[in-house]
This record gives C-alpha cells, structure tokens and sequence, in this order.
C-alpha cells in the first residue's frame, strides 16, 4: 500500500482552519512549497509565525520553497529539469516515508498552481490527496 502525500492552500484560511484542517488529517509535518513565504495580508501565513504556531500544535514545519517554490524563470516544467529541482524531490521523498505529510503554498486549488506538478512527479510512488476542504478532497 502507497504512503500518502497530502496537499493544501493556505487561501485566505484563519490560522485555526489551516490547523483544525492539517490535524484532521493527521499531519505530522508541513511542508511549506512557498518561493515567498510572507503574507501582508494574512499575518499568521508569514513564515516565522506559521512555523511557530504549527510547532505548538504539535507539527512539524519545513520550508522547501526555495528549492520546491514556484514562479521559476522559465517555467516551472523547465525548472523540473534542474539537478535543485531532482534533489529536493528525492529529499521530499524522504519526508514522507518518515511521517505523514503535506505541502502546502498559497493557492487554495492545486490545479492553478506548482502543487500540480511536484504531485505529479511523485504519484507513481505515493498516493496523493489534494484538501480542498475538510471534507473535500481529491486523489491523483
């Protein structure tokens, strides 16, 4: 049986939702995919403080967005192509078969942003669960 990749959008979520959600799920570490991990609008998705509250919930925070973050020169497909891009992958792989695991940026639906493609690139050995919602998902 396939371990699981969750994925989920910080949107504009208060922090409790982003939390109740990761917990309902079970989520043992986020994994922040965020090339710009702040937010002037949302003061409790900035990096510090996201990494902080999640840690007092009893969950891991990594930030990956500078090797996994999007807006790429190029495109994000071409970026796929670089040795940065391989080894964070691999490193990511790793993650997940240690604990459960979600990666996360801003975009609420996966399918308008990087999440689409890092997912992709890994479905073939994990089965991934994009959270739309507490009670929404949506496997592939």
């Amino acid at each position: 049986m396939k371990k699981e990749l969750y994925s989920l959008g910080t949107s504009n979520r208060s922090l409790w939702e982003f939390i109740i959600i990761l917990k309902g799920f079970h989520i043992q570490r986020a994994v922040d995919v965020r090339r710009f991990p702040t937010s002037k609008k949302f003061l409790h998705f900035q990096r510090d403080n996201l990494a902080q509250a999640l840690e007092r919930e009893g969950i891991e925070y990594l930030y990956m967005g500078g090797s996994l973050g999007g807006y790429r020169k190029g495109g994000y497909q071409k970026y796929m192509q670089t040795e940065e891009f391989k080894w964070a992958l691999n490193f990511l792989k790793r993650l997940v078969e240690e604990k459960r695991s979600c990666i996360f940026c801003c975009e609420r639906l996966y399918f308008r942003c990087h999440r689409r493609f890092i997912t992709q690139a890994l479905s073939g050995e994990f089965k991934i669960i994009h959270i739309i919602e507490l009670n929404r998902v949506r496997e592939g």
